[in-house]
């Protein structure tokens, strides 16, 4: 191979309007107005903000930026909490389906993730077995958050999820844990933004808290996890977390030590942090080696092309370069083989296709 890929291992796509299951509306879950405006929900509206938010559109922007292939996560919408078990299993089969669509129909540009709830365990494992088996999908995407079936909110990574995460391993999956829907248990009003600028950073600290205390990067060592944004607040509370621990041992009877995940081969971060202090601090903490290129496309706080941002597809790791934070070659590996690791793990042929599969 002649030169090194470009794989972009955080994106999102939007269905069409008429793709999306008229049941989906009637019940307020989810929708996209016809003029591919709006993404909705009952009492909810979003702008759709580029028109990279749609397939056709999505290919036109990744050749403009040379872009050869993505990652296409669940949309944080259809993660289905709140709803009724038969609604929400309409609705994560309907996403499911569709991104395992994108990728059957253009496995040179997409590899897509499939989502489970977590709130029903037994249903989770079937839903990843048909994923798995019948999809040929190797992405698990969880949310850092979800309701159970008595309506409280639980961690991802809380000892109940164990049999999701152990047929994970059994797969060798790659694992995708995203932030969303902070606004319905953190009791603050959602204003100025404050939830996708603050507190989705908090959930995913929260999230890798619980991950490492429970020691699940040696526990279940198959899976690889990645966590979305950098796990920026992860990064700066790594001290905090120590000093804890050492010194209230009574409150961590069990676990394991923070320390012992810091670089650990099975856990990745993305490159959205926005700021090369921020990524200079992910590199120090976690080794560039376990940074994945993560643009988050095509949400406003994806790394876009944007003038009034001064930003464009990449920016973060040829400033990362500039200012000597990492090296060309590492910056290649973020783009490429540490994304190929991410999703593959240790399997060299599995590595090989995927590397096939993008060159066509």
């Amino acid at each position: 191979m002649n030169r090194r890929l470009r794989i972009n291992g955080h994106s999102h796509l939007l269905p069409y309007p008429e793709e999306i299951p008229q049941y989906l509306k009637d019940k307020g879950i989810f929708w996209v107005d016809s003029d591919k405006k709006f993404m909705l929900q009952k009492d909810w509206s979003r702008p759709v903000t580029d028109s990279s938010f749609f397939l056709n559109e999505k290919l036109e922007w990744m050749d403009r930026y040379h872009i050869d292939h993505a990652v296409v996560l669940n949309l944080s919408q259809l993660y289905g909490n709140g709803l009724t078990i038969e609604d929400m299993k309409r609705a994560l089969r309907f996403q499911n389906d569709f991104n395992a669509g994108i990728q059957q129909k253009h496995p040179s540009k997409f590899t897509s993730g499939f989502v489970v709830h977590p709130g029903y365990v037994q249903g989770a494992l079937w839903e990843i077995e048909r994923c798995v088996e019948e999809l040929n999908m190797k992405l698990l995407c969880l949310p850092t958050h979800y309701m159970n079936t008595i309506g409280k909110w639980r961690c991802i990574f809380d000892e109940e999820n164990a049999p999701i995460f152990e047929l994970a391993d059994k797969y060798n999956l790659a694992l995708e844990i995203h932030p969303y829907d902070g606004e319905k248990f953190i009791l603050l009003e959602n204003t100025s933004w404050r939830f996708h600028l603050i507190w989705m950073l908090a959930q995913c600290a929260d999230a890798y808290h619980f991950f490492t205390l429970n020691g699940y990067q040696e526990r279940y060592s198959n899976m690889r996890v990645c966590f979305a944004h950098g796990g920026q607040l992860a990064q700066i509370n790594l001290g905090r977390r120590i000093q804890g621990f050492d010194g209230r041992p009574d409150l961590f009877k069990g676990k394991t030590h923070p320390r012992k995940a810091v670089g650990h081969k099975n856990i990745f971060f993305d490159t959205l942090v926005h700021d090369t202090g921020s990524l200079q601090l992910l590199v120090e903490n976690a080794t560039a080696k376990q940074i994945v290129m993560g643009l988050d496309d095509p949400y406003p706080l994806g790394e876009m092309e944007s003038e009034s941002q001064s930003s464009y597809p990449g920016k973060i790791l040829d400033l990362a370069i500039d200012r000597n934070i990492i090296t060309t070659t590492e910056s290649e590996d973020i783009w490429s083989d540490n994304i190929l690791q991410w999703l593959c793990g240790d399997d060299n042929s599995a590595k090989q296709d995927m590397i096939n599969r993008i060159l066509g």
